[in-house]
């Protein structure tokens, strides 16, 4: 089975926490906004930014629920699987567009449990439960880019 390979950064296993929860963050956006998933992330082991396209800038009450429900979601100690598939059997809901041009035919989808599902080559952890606590260090807006800045603490 032809599958391409992630980036060495990515083939890193101390990233796979801040990668994971990239993953989250990405559907709990969709979710509570409407918008599309993000298309600019650098993902770090200690601290990562990601933005994301909205027409308006969200209120604090907004930023504190993203952070609110990015934690449930954490704490459901969701389970990540993973199933190959033809480019071609991808189901439609299941956004290709940030594939790279020579993907190969064969993807990996990468679900976390029943709350999120995307195409991904990157490694991950195995269940939500040893994400620890999502925190927001900071969120700006810009000319309908709204960017978040988050990182991973241990759980007390």
């Amino acid at each position: 089975m032809e599958i391409n390979q992630p980036a060495a950064k990515f083939q890193d296993m101390s990233i796979a926490p801040m990668h994971t929860a990239e993953h989250l963050l990405n559907q709990t956006m969709v979710r509570m906004f409407g918008c599309e998933r993000s298309k600019n992330a650098h993902i770090e082991r200690k601290k990562s930014k990601i933005n994301y396209r909205l027409t308006t800038e969200p209120t604090t009450e907004e930023i504190q629920e993203i952070e609110r429900k990015m934690n449930e979601v954490i704490n459901q100690n969701l389970k990540i699987r993973y199933e190959y598939v033809k480019k071609d059997e991808v189901p439609k809901c299941i956004p290709l567009d940030k594939l790279p041009d020579d993907a190969s035919e064969t993807l990996r989808l990468v679900y976390i449990g029943d709350y999120d599902v995307c195409a991904c080559i990157g490694n991950h952890v195995d269940s939500t439960n040893s994400l620890g606590v999502f925190k927001i260090n900071s969120t700006s807006y810009k000319e309908g880019d709204f960017r978040i800045v988050f990182k991973l603490v241990p759980k007390e």
